[in-house]
């Protein structure tokens, strides 16, 4: 990108950050809130009847489960909810008169909802340790999977804002796609608890292999290897940056 290009997506990247961390109080502290629930629910409820690994409480099982979906809902909140919000009250014209390309949107959209997710699951990650031993067992591991894991779902947010026309098509693509796929992908259990049938659909879903690799990171075991996670997740990273780019310099539902 040109020099003008790279200022127009930093000061766009700078503008949807801006947007969450004013209203850091609902964007930040409340899904920490949410998150500190579950766990105090899940694992009061679950902590002398569940065991997942031999050497792993399930209360400590259960926090990079938590940290990470939390860092998924929120990257993709970020940049749907900011797409959706631009069209409805028709001030995405400001941006369509710039000279910014399609690659400015997609750092600017994507980076802001990574930002956000990564700071959310800081949030959870700090608040619930506090309640279970927690170890690191790989940093490495669980720096990549939190970026790719933001960013594939802050550019599926960037999809489902380009798709929707009102709010209440983004709501379905949430409730109907991306929560179910978030729940069924291994936070609240291990997926080798389960039935061969549910063992194979749950291996099929792409959120799971993120979940896996990132809990891998903290307690050096987990369901499938990590590089197969990491082949998983970045092959699907691509795909859908691919798809999110091609809609973007189309002007998908967003030029006349």
């Amino acid at each position: 990108m040109s020099l003008l290009m790279l200022q127009g997506s930093r000061t766009l990247f700078y503008k949807e950050v801006l947007r969450f961390w004013k209203v850091a109080f609902q964007t930040v502290a409340a899904p920490v809130l949410t998150s500190v629930l579950y766990l105090l629910i899940f694992g009061h409820a679950l902590e002398n009847h569940v065991k997942v690994y031999d050497t792993v409480g399930y209360t400590s099982f259960l926090i990079p489960g938590l940290v990470m979906m939390s860092v998924l809902q929120n990257a993709f909140a970020n940049s749907s909810s900011s797409l959706i919000q631009s069209k409805v009250t028709g001030n995405l014209v400001f941006l369509l008169v710039t000279p910014l390309s399609h690659w400015a949107w997609f750092v600017a959209y994507v980076g802001a909802a990574l930002v956000r997710g990564l700071v959310v699951g800081l949030g959870v990650l700090v608040v619930t340790a506090w309640f279970a031993p927690l170890s690191v067992a790989g940093a490495g591991w669980i720096l990549i999977f939190a970026l790719l894991g933001a960013a594939i779902m802050g550019t599926l947010g960037l999809i489902a804002g380009l798709w929707a026309e009102k709010f209440d098509q983004l709501a379905a693509f949430q409730n109907f796609i991306i929560m179910p796929m978030t729940f069924l992908s291994g936070v609240f259990y291990s997926v080798h608890s389960l039935p061969p049938l549910w063992l194979a659909v749950s291996h099929l879903n792409p959120f799971f292999y993120i979940i896996d690799g990132f809990r891998h990171g903290f307690f050096g075991v987990s369901d499938v290897s990590p590089w197969l996670s990491l082949v998983v997740v970045g092959s699907s990273f691509c795909v859908v940056a691919g798809l999110a780019l091609e809609l973007l310099r189309r002007g998908y539902k967003i030029r006349s």
